[in-house]
């Protein structure tokens, strides 16, 4: 566990923090104040994000300063880690970093989507999940799945204050679970829910499909509300 970690200490990296959805968080939990270190396979790519990141944030009071590294020396800084790859290169980009993020919590945002001219569909994963894929890839890592429906666009853009949206968060440990949920609620506008076990990944990172037939059809940036009384 990371009892001797708090949120307000912890480092995060985020691997495939050149993209839209891993630059969008990596730019929140900054402006939180979380330490936050971009990974790419390129570490001069990830500098250069970084540094864009930087600007962006410049005047955010109690910001952190975001860092660019490759994905192994990213991994090496973190305390937790998330992983906001293409499906494509999920399983090669965990494979290589199985000794490095040992221990560790991965955070799985990954969708497993195709698209065509009818729009997102669904890709199959073995193992049933991007998620349960991740897990299975790392065995001595605690995976968790979360934030897979939440808007890239929305993220990348400080004068949206709140991000109206809430974040499922799946996994097997309750105390993995509530340091990721607590990562979520570090973000204006956004709760993070305990959604189940890892078993329960494949139709929270399904429903992203709906979501973004939603976004093209509405023309919107759609995110999910979870009612119910006693939330």
């Amino acid at each position: 566990m990371m009892d001797a970690v708090t949120t307000d200490e912890m480092t995060i990296g985020v691997l495939g923090g050149t993209g839209a959805q891993g630059r969008g968080l990596a730019l929140r939990w900054a402006a939180s104040g979380l330490d936050v270190v971009l990974g790419s396979r390129d570490a001069e790519r990830a500098e250069q994000a970084a540094a864009e990141l930087n600007e962006t944030l410049a005047g955010v009071e109690g910001a952190a300063t975001v860092r660019g590294a490759a994905n192994r020396d990213a991994s090496e800084a973190a305390d937790v880690v998330l992983a906001a790859v293409p499906f494509d290169a999920h399983e090669k980009t965990l494979t290589d970093l199985v000794d490095v993020l040992d221990g560790k919590i991965v955070i799985d945002c990954v969708n497993p989507l195709g698209f065509d001219k009818q729009g997102p569909f669904v890709l199959p994963v073995e193992g049933g999940s991007a998620a349960e894929q991740a897990q299975t890839l790392l065995p001595g890592s605690r995976v968790i799945g979360a934030f897979h429906n939440v808007s890239a666009v929305i993220l990348g853009d400080l004068s949206i204050t709140d991000v109206d949206t809430d974040v499922l968060v799946l996994g097997e440990d309750r105390d993995d679970v509530a340091v990721v949920v607590e990562l979520a609620d570090r973000i204006p506008g956004m709760r993070g829910l305990f959604g189940g076990r890892l078993r329960n990944a494949a139709q929270v990172e399904a429903l992203t499909a709906n979501i973004i037939a939603i976004n093209r059809r509405y023309k919107t940036h759609a995110g999910i509300r979870i009612t119910g009384q006693g939330l």
